[in-house]
């Protein structure tokens, strides 16, 4: 997969410079994969000793390792192609597979500002309602207020503390409102 996608890379990069270093590319790219594929570090090592392969999958992998980087972005091609694969650009593939065995980090932001919603009240408690309104929002003249109380559900404040939030919603449940807190 590594290999397909330095491929991939190096194709695009002669493509946008110059079509005439492309033969340069043809000549060179079976000593790269020669090179990449003979490497052996630790990892590769202990991966290929407890592993075991089909002879097809070593065919292929003998196969793909002869090809210059040229074919080997041609196979790449038809492989999306036939299996409808999208690209996928490589930060975003690497941001969503997290590294083997770390757990995923999860920005959870405290909500620090809220909002306040009358949703419904005692239709007995109307008029007390109404005014507990005009004193948590002084500007409002006592029809708006009406109008905002008979218009559920309802905006109150925004923007507002946690605890002043739930300082108005204890005062105007207590009067016989139902609010919630988003």
């Amino acid at each position: 997969m590594y290999a397909s996608r330095v491929a991939l890379r190096t194709l695009k990069a002669v493509q946008a410079t110059s079509l005439g270093r492309a033969s340069v590319l043809r000549t060179q790219a079976p000593v790269v994969a020669t090179r990449f594929f003979s490497q052996t570090t630790a990892t590769r090592e202990e991966a290929s000793a407890d592993k075991t392969y089909s002879p097809k999958v070593e065919s292929l992998v003998a196969d793909i390792s002869s090809m210059t980087l040229l074919e080997v972005a041609d196979l790449v091609d038809a492989l999306k192609t036939r299996l409808n694969i999208s690209d996928m650009p490589v930060a975003a593939a690497v941001a969503a597979a997290p590294a083997a065995g770390e757990a995923p980090a999860e920005a959870v932001e405290e909500q620090t500002e809220f909002e306040i919603k009358l949703v419904g009240f005692d239709a007995s408690s109307k008029i007390k309602i109404i005014k507990e309104v005009r004193s948590i929002l002084p500007d409002l003249k006592l029809a708006e207020a009406k109008k905002l109380v008979e218009d559920l559900p309802h905006s109150l404040k925004q923007g507002i503390t946690k605890e002043e939030a739930e300082e108005i919603k204890a005062k105007l449940e207590g009067l016989g409102g139902k609010l919630e807190i988003v």
